[in-house]
């Protein structure tokens, strides 16, 4: 419902008196709010934190200004969002784990290839703890496949389950109730003002009747015209006071839900940055694996040696030592 404040129509000292409470201040889908520059400046509930509780306390059009979203619900929406994000990036992890399995399979493959497997000599030793450092490697990387679904996609998709979203339908719920309860309260506010300008001009009206004699209305009709201009009055009052403490109870549910909010989304943040975190640890620890196994490559290319190959290969193949000479006649 879009309630807007309406100014009152009299002049009288009681309208007089609301005309001056609503110049200072407006209702908008029975919401009241001190209009700019009027009444004392509001401080931030936590001023520097840039908090849920501070700064969606109005309405705003949807994107295609058709209907009007609340300020709650723009925060429920975030929540909402943050859950399909997180399992966004539990299907990137789960991608990256099917990679790391494929790359690790073809690393294992290619570590049983007979290619160049005849080489011999300090060459070939090197050769051969190369193509076995591939079966190494391929282990170390289908080990971190595994620890990256345990440890870190399994989390993501796991954390804050299918109560979640209930949870928030609580949450929507309660406060869209005490809107609706607030809005019930504002229609009876401006009904209530809308008695009492009647009853007003219906008292004004006899009494400049009577004044100047165009109505036979006796002094009784204008004081029972005055005693309910006053119920009217009395009446407008109670409900003002019903509105504005339906108003506070709303305030105050909002700033407790709307800090609630605020707390799941710092929790989802720093889960997210824990097992964020967590992946890359996994990460550098797989890079020191790989490292720790090409380091006996390293060792035994520094060793290979050309002339000590070519006497191993030699003295195995060798087909003689005597040399030719000269034919003699």
């Amino acid at each position: 419902m879009f309630c807007t404040a309406k100014p009152p129509g009299s002049v009288s000292p009681a309208k007089r008196q609301i005309k001056e409470v609503k110049e200072t201040k407006i209702t908008i889908n029975c919401v009241t709010f001190p209009l700019p520059g009027e009444g004392p400046e509001q401080q931030l509930l936590k001023p520097d934190e840039w908090s849920y509780c501070d700064y969606f306390w109005a309405d705003r059009k949807d994107p295609q200004g058709t209907t009007s979203v609340t300020g709650f619900e723009v925060l429920l929406q975030k929540q909402l969002k943050g859950k399909q994000l997180q399992k966004e990036m539990a299907e990137f992890i789960h991608e990256r784990i099917k990679i790391e399995e494929e790359y690790a399979k073809n690393l294992s493959k290619l570590s049983l290839s007979p290619l160049a497997a005849q080489e011999e000599g300090t060459l070939g030793e090197a050769w051969t703890q190369l193509k076995k450092s591939l079966h190494d490697e391929a282990e170390v990387h289908l080990k971190f496949s595994n620890k990256l679904h345990t440890e870190v996609e399994k989390p993501l998709l796991t954390f804050r389950g299918d109560n979640f979203k209930k949870d928030l339908k609580k949450y929507d719920h309660h406060i869209a109730d005490l809107r609706k309860q607030l809005a019930s309260r504002y229609a009876s506010v401006e009904k209530a003002r809308k008695a009492l300008a009647d009853r007003q001009k219906d008292l004004e009206v006899k009494t400049q009747q009577l004044e100047i004699k165009l109505s036979n209305k006796t002094e009784e009709d204008i004081k029972k015209a005055r005693r309910k201009s006053t119920q009217a009055g009395d009446d407008l009052m109670r409900c003002v006071d019903l509105y504005n403490q339906t108003q506070s109870k709303w305030f105050e549910e909002m700033v407790t839900t709307s800090m609630e909010l605020e707390k799941l989304e710092v929790e989802r943040i720093e889960w997210i940055q824990q097992h964020l975190r967590q992946y890359t640890t996994l990460r550098h620890e797989t890079d020191m694996f790989n490292q720790s196994m090409v380091e006996p490559v390293d060792q035994l290319l520094q060793n290979v040696d050309p002339a000590k190959d070519r006497e191993l290969w030699v003295k195995e193949n060798k087909t003689g030592d005597v040399r030719p000479v000269d034919m003699d006649i």
